[in-house]
């Protein structure tokens, strides 16, 4: 094969094989660039949001200013959901064609549901139907929790693309893959449409791995440190082989890089990466070949090694490592929705010192 023609390697991996790349940012220059690439999708969240306000604030300065003038009985915390929900349809805006393109499956951008809403079934779902009114190609980002996975049901019913996120489990990915089936299936039923649909399930492998070394350091464990950088992979693999034997209608999406195996292990296979920026341009400068590996096993041995040292890695790997009552209390879920509800009050903050300018400080 000749890859002269294709820009990069992220380039040569969408163009011949059937892994899809999505942009793990809503910056349009970032987005950009990733689509020059082969990208067909984004995610935005409140993370996302204040690292776009870090880099692009020249161009989000005056509409935040708008925002509170034409909002003038609204918190900050209001005008900053307000804020995600506009840099999300910006985004959804630049995909559209490739939505169009791909039927619904490609061309989306994943918007978060408010990560503090993760123990409510109905607010979950109240939120993700507003953002899914927003533009046709939003798919909607909630939290694989036991009452975000009822939420995905009832969404996935009311004809809403959902993206699970923060899930690291097999357990909860496949808790996941039941609930959207039970929710397509109650629409074929009734002759509803779901031609258009393209969930996903997101496994943050890197935050699997991250995990188990915060484990190793507070029980005084010792692995070969090369074996900790496989844990996610491991989960990863494993689900897409199950996904792919029970014939479940979502992707497994891989997100959370620390390393190019959360990339280059996956090449191959029907599923996205979405890696942030600075990752693809490390991904696209890097010698990494670009050729099939999802079906190639972890090393039996590494697999086992972890299963026998680590409990959390057996909750993460094995079929049945946890019940649904489990999943807000597993150790990546606790640190991940912690950030998550933390980048959500610092975005409202930020948006507090547009309305309320410290006197002093002169923050304006």
């Amino acid at each position: 094969m000749n890859q002269e023609k294709y820009k990069s390697p992220l380039h040569q991996m969408t163009r011949s094989t059937p892994t899809c790349l999505w942009n793990d940012s809503a910056s349009i220059k970032e987005l950009t660039y990733s689509m020059e690439h082969g990208a067909v999708g984004a995610t935005c969240n409140p993370c996302i949001v204040l690292d776009v306000l870090d880099k692009e604030m020249h161009l989000w300065k005056d509409r935040i200013d708008q925002l509170i003038e034409t909002m003038p009985s609204a918190t900050e915390d209001q005008i900053a959901w307000k804020l995600v929900e506009e840099i999300s349809v910006k985004g959804a805006a630049l995909l559209k064609p490739v939505f169009d393109e791909h039927g619904g499956k490609n061309g989306r951008l994943s918007i978060q549901t408010d990560p503090r809403l993760y123990r409510d079934t109905d607010a979950l779902i109240n939120q993700a139907i507003h953002f899914d009114q927003l533009a046709p190609n939003l798919i909607v980002k909630v939290p694989a929790t036991k009452a975000g996975v009822a939420a995905m049901e009832e969404l996935t019913y009311r004809g809403v693309s959902i993206n699970a996120t923060v899930s690291f489990a097999l357990s909860q990915c496949l808790a996941v893959a039941e609930a959207v089936e039970r929710g397509l299936t109650r629409r074929e039923k009734e002759g509803k449409d779901i031609s258009t649909m393209g969930p996903v399930c997101t496994i943050m492998v890197g935050r699997v791995d991250d995990w188990l070394k915060v484990v190793a350091d507070r029980q005084n464990i010792i692995t070969d440190p090369g074996y900790l950088e496989w844990a996610g992979v491991a989960t990863f693999k494993k689900t897409y082989e199950i996904f792919r034997e029970r014939g479940y209608r979502l992707r497994l999406l891989s997100a959370a890089f620390r390393n190019h195996l959360h990339w280059s292990e996956f090449i191959g296979g029907d599923v996205v990466i979405s890696p942030p920026y600075a990752w693809q341009l490390r991904y696209n400068a890097s010698d990494v070949e670009v050729i099939s590996r999802i079906d190639q096993p972890v090393d039996p041995k590494l697999v086992e090694e972890l299963r026998k040292k680590f409990v959390d890695f057996r909750r993460a790997y094995d079929e049945d490592g946890m019940t649904i009552d489990e999943f807000d209390t597993y150790g990546p879920t606790a640190r991940t929705l912690r950030q998550f509800i933390q980048a959500s009050l610092d975005l409202a903050t930020l948006i507090r010192d547009f309305m309320i300018p410290d006197p002093v400080l002169g923050l304006r």
